[in-house]
């Protein structure tokens, strides 16, 4: 019998968003024949953490905020003693090797949060892999582009969850010597989110529906949308708003759709581990973001055959055809009122779109993406 190719996967934390569903789908998918797979959490927390599949070791340095004293000032304590000891951790790698006590032929970093986890690896012989979801010219990123532009060299090879986050960051920086690399788009676990999409029926207002599934940060662009929403509810184009997720940004919006007088008809809804009913039922999708990746939740959007209106940034119109397979906006107020306005208008656009939907399957294959990265960790580990 052939002798197991050993994985290890570093990560913060296990909250909802996309890179940890990605994690979750190659823990689920890769060969458990070929791969021996553990993974690492800073933090054993978030609303995925027990979502982990059985046969994957998980090892954590750290108990989540889930697990922390109900009293506020002892909590207090514990979060600061978490951070510094976290702190000790990023630059003493023993703290995890002494956890993990095993050697891996392959250390993956599935975002650029724990690239430094990875590559101060006490473990000189693993082969390192890299992977890269952003754009590295938004605001977000420039406090740590100094770091990352440092890191991207050092790995064994380097993944792009999108063609846009590869050709910013060459264009950007022409002269960063790039190690082996590709660009693999994120699989879909298309029969499972159908089945999440039946499990229950919302009740939802019987005016027209826009749905969002996003985490409550700024660079999601509800703000923006909110006074969007705002304007076309004054001029008299009646619809309901349900944002699904959260984050800081939640007191934020909760106190500007109170200054608008639009508390009733923009809901926030927060966190929620299947959405997807919501998806299904609502009339349409929205994401207004300032920023993204390959967003997953557009993926599983699309699957569900829900006319999108998006932003066009990041991969997103890798993902979506304009006024084909949904409508792209600039990271304006007045282009997503425009838009709005236009799925609340034009039924024939909207039936154009559903169209187009109907065969939207056949851009998503799952198995390919798995044979890649299958095949890049066996050729990593054969040099």
């Amino acid at each position: 019998m052939n002798k197991k190719t050993k994985v290890l996967f570093r990560h913060r934390s296990m909250e909802m968003g996309g890179v940890e569903k990605v994690i979750l789908s190659m823990l689920n998918n890769l060969n458990r024949d070929k791969f021996e797979m553990t993974i690492c959490l800073n933090m054993n927390q978030g609303e995925l953490r027990n979502e982990i599949p059985k046969h994957i070791r998980k090892v954590y340095l750290k108990e989540g905020k889930e697990d922390l004293s109900k009293n506020p000032v002892i909590k207090k304590i514990q979060l600061i003693k978490r951070r510094l000891e976290l702190k000790h951790a990023e630059i003493n790698p023993n703290v995890a090797d002494n956890l993990l006590n095993e050697k891996y032929d392959v250390e993956i970093a599935p975002t650029f949060d724990a690239f430094t986890s990875v590559l101060n690896s006490s473990n000189k012989h693993s082969k390192k892999i890299g992977w890269f979801h952003s754009d590295i010219t938004v605001p977000k990123m420039q406090p740590i582009v100094s770091r990352i532009l440092h890191q991207i060299p050092q790995f064994d090879y380097f993944i792009f969850g999108s063609q846009q986050a590869r050709d910013i960051l060459v264009e950007t920086y022409p002269d960063l010597k790039l190690p082996e690399n590709q660009v693999i788009l994120n699989a879909i676990p298309i029969d499972e989110l159908k089945q999440k999409a039946e499990v229950f029926k919302p009740e939802l207002p019987d005016i027209p529906v826009f749905v969002s599934v996003a985490r409550l940060h700024t660079r999601k662009g509800f703000h923006k949308l909110l006074n969007a929403h705002a304007k076309l509810i004054k001029d008299g184009f009646n619809h309901h708003i349900i944002v699904i997720g959260d984050g800081e940004e939640m007191d934020n919006l909760k106190k500007q759709a109170e200054n608008l007088g639009v508390t009733n008809s923009f809901e926030l809804l927060g966190s929620m581990m299947n959405p997807y009913p919501y998806v299904k039922n609502a009339d349409f999708f929205i994401l207004p973001s300032e920023s993204e990746g390959w967003p997953l939740i557009i993926a599983d959007t699309l699957i569900l055959q829900k006319p999108i209106i998006a932003t066009s940034v990041g991969g997103i119109p890798e993902m979506i055809s304009h006024e084909k397979t949904g409508y792209l906006v600039n990271y304006e107020e007045d282009d997503m009122y425009d838009a709005m306005k236009k799925f609340l208008t034009e039924p024939e656009l909207v039936s154009n779109i559903k169209k187009h939907l109907e065969t939207i399957e056949e851009q998503f294959d799952n198995q390919k993406i798995f044979n890649t990265v299958e095949n890049i960790i066996l050729k990593l580990t054969q040099k």
